[in-house]
Formats: structure tokens, sequence, C-alpha cells
């Protein structure tokens, strides 16, 4: 079965034989039992274990689960439906997957014919998203850099990216002409009450000018409410999934596991982007 990837160390198209993934200069990658195939190379990486470990992966997993994000998946879904007009998509940057499964289900519904590509650095975030999609053969899951994507150029129709780093030279080589990106980012206001909860002086988030080099920037789709977490788990989870929890001291991490409840924004703006220049994204 022809792939959507593209071999690593050479660049020739892969295959999927059986379970693993094959190009024509016989270069292999085994799809690990969890569904996804690594094709990350240890030149790559600058890890042992590159990306979110198991414990933030679960985390976000658990809290997303229960819907606290669903106004962000549901704008970002339906602005996939929206602006896709065929072909190939790349979820850079998926996560454990539940932005892909959103936009994969609201896709189905509106009866588009589409394959997705979801591509992690994380091996745990990968194995999350390729067990949702066991069986559904419109959805690859690799291990990769979104630095050094394993996607032939002009490949991409519709590129997301969900607070993954961003790498713009590369979105642009694999985004075909005109193609489009979504791209999520928080407002400025999210989660201030958290951090208000953890910090003596909580601060705004900064949020950069919309310009993006090679972009032209279609339609900005402000997204927020407030959400109420109820319980200490669903606080704990929160607080693990963001950057602050590796930045906060030992007197901050108590302020959070002494939180019963907590009511906090969750605030975000989707900006939609049509790839401008040429097609080959110079």
């Amino acid at each position: 079965m022809k792939s959507g990837f593209i071999c690593p160390v050479c660049g020739l198209p892969l295959e999927r034989d059986g379970h693993s993934y094959l190009c024509p200069n016989r270069h292999s990658f085994d799809i690990s039992s969890k569904g996804y195939v690594n094709l990350l190379l240890s030149s790559q990486m600058n890890a042992k274990l590159p990306g979110d470990n198991k414990l933030m992966v679960n985390a976000r997993r658990s809290f997303l689960e229960k819907g606290y994000y669903s106004h962000l998946a549901e704008t970002v879904s339906h602005t996939a439906v929206k602006y896709f007009c065929g072909g190939r998509i790349l979820d850079a940057g998926c996560g454990e997957g539940y932005y892909t499964k959103q936009v994969v289900k609201a896709l189905e519904n509106a009866e588009k014919d589409f394959s997705l590509l979801a591509v992690d650095i994380s091996k745990a975030a990968c194995a999350c998203t390729a067990s949702s999609f066991k069986g559904n053969s419109r959805v690859e899951t690799a291990a990769a850099s979104v630095f050094r994507l394993p996607i032939s150029d002009n490949g991409i129709f519709l590129l997301i990216t969900m607070f993954s780093p961003f790498c713009g030279n590369e979105y642009r080589r694999v985004l075909g002409k005109d193609g489009i990106m979504i791209m999520a980012i928080p407002s400025k206001m999210h989660l201030f009450s958290l951090k208000a909860a953890i910090y003596d002086t909580p601060y705004e988030n900064t949020v950069k000018d919309f310009d993006i080099e090679g972009f032209s920037l279609i339609e900005a789709v402000e997204c927020s409410k407030n959400i109420l977490l109820d319980n200490p788990t669903d606080i704990q989870n929160l607080f693990t999934m963001t950057p602050y929890y590796y930045k906060t001291s030992e007197e901050g991490h108590k302020r959070v596991n002494s939180l019963e409840s907590l009511e906090t924004e969750a605030d975000f703006t989707v900006l939609i982007y049509r790839k401008s220049g040429d097609s080959n994204g110079s």
C-alpha cells in the first residue's frame, strides 16, 4: 500500500508492506505493536526519548477526553471541513491524538475524501494516536520531527498545528500551492486563574503578531470559555500538561496540590493561513 510518508534516509516514497514500510532502496522501518512507524533517525534526536514523556501524554489525554477543550476541538474541526478541498492532511505535532480524532470524525461526517498523516517526535504520543486509528487506513502515524518531516515537497493540502514547535520553512516545503495551515495558539488570558493560584504575581500570555513570512492570514477565530475543574485529579492533569509543571517551584507545586476545585480560562485563537509565494515553498 502506497504511503504518504517518504524514506527519511534517501527521500524516496515509502510503501507499507505487511508490518513494515519499505522504500525502493530497501530501507525498512517496522511498524510498532502500537501501530505507528518510527521515522525519526538517531541523528535527528537531541535526547534518548525526545518529546513529551508518558506522564505528560497520559495527563493530557485524561484531561482532554473529559471535554474541557471541546470548544477548541469543535472550532478546529469545523475549520478543517470548511477549508479542506481534497488531498492529504498533516497533523504536525499530533500529541496524544485528541484533536486528530475530532478532525477525522468531522471530515468523515462531512463525507470528505481524505488521507491524514499524524506526526509527533514523542513515541509515547504516537502510540496514543495510532491506537485511536487501528483499522482506519486513512490515517498513518509516524514518530518524526516537525523540523525534518518525512513528507515530499508540496505533498500536503491542509496542515494543522496545535501548540507544537513552529517550523515555517518546513511547513512551506510540504504544503502545496495555495495550501492551508490551521494553527491554534493560547490567547493572552489562557489559564490566568491557574497561574494566579500558583504564582504571587501571575502574568498574561504574550501574543505575538499574527504575520508569518510565506503565509497570508485568511482568518483569526477567537475561541474562549471558562472551565470548572471540580476535582484535584483534573487540576493536576491540567498542570502537568503545561510548561509550568517543570518551571514551577516546590512551593508552587504544593499550592496546586492543595486545590480542590478551580475555575480558569481556556482562551485560544485559531489562525487560518494560506501558503503564499511559489509552489516549492522558497
